[in-house]
């Protein structure tokens, strides 16, 4: 199955060297106590590597036995191949994705409702006329919600550039600026 990881800088989790070049393998998998872990849900990444300029995450392909808790998206695994390394604009895209696809799942904490700002450079929000503001360099991922239902009918992904989109001013899904008021 395809998931994702987060790793130090040096492709290490709890004293583990990964390597991107071949399938990494160990002998069990206990989500609650051993294997190696990755998250169907890139957002719950975010929750054991929380200092993302500190940490890399990676799109992997998990295999081998498989276990789940059912307490987060969060998987072990006996072999694990790193893919893909992602950018945080690339996990949040795969997050809002992931969204798109799995609509009534629950939501990660992450997610804010409606309204967000941004905080430690990112916000996702999520809502039938979701807005987002950050400052500059920051990232904001909106969900655009179907009337009636939970389904995502549109997002979006924008930096704060300062020229196309500057900072402290609130954006819709469609990149739109809107009054603070509307907010």
């Amino acid at each position: 199955m395809i998931a994702y990881k987060g790793l130090e800088k040096d492709l290490t989790c709890r004293g583990y060297q990964f390597f991107q070049d071949r399938i990494n393998v160990t002998e069990k998998a206990n989500c609650a106590q051993n294997g190696f872990h990755c998250a169907e849900n890139p957002l719950d990444c975010l929750c054991y590597y929380h200092n993302w300029r500190d940490s890399v995450y990676y799109v992997v392909r998990a295999e081998g036995d498989i276990d789940e808790d059912g307490m987060d998206s969060k998987i072990s695994c006996t072999h694990m191949t790193l893919l893909k390394k992602l950018s945080m604009q690339e996990l949040l895209l795969h997050a809002l994705a992931y969204m798109v696809r799995y609509p009534g799942r629950k939501w990660n904490g992450y997610v804010q409702r409606e309204s967000g700002k941004s905080k430690d450079g990112f916000t996702i929000v999520r809502g039938k006329c979701p807005r987002a503001s950050g400052k500059l360099g920051d990232i904001l991922a909106l969900a655009k919600e179907i009337p009636d239902t939970q389904g995502i009918q549109e997002v979006a992904l924008f930096v704060v550039d300062g020229e196309t989109y500057l900072p402290n001013v609130w954006y819709d899904v469609k990149g739109t600026r809107m009054d603070e008021e509307a907010a």
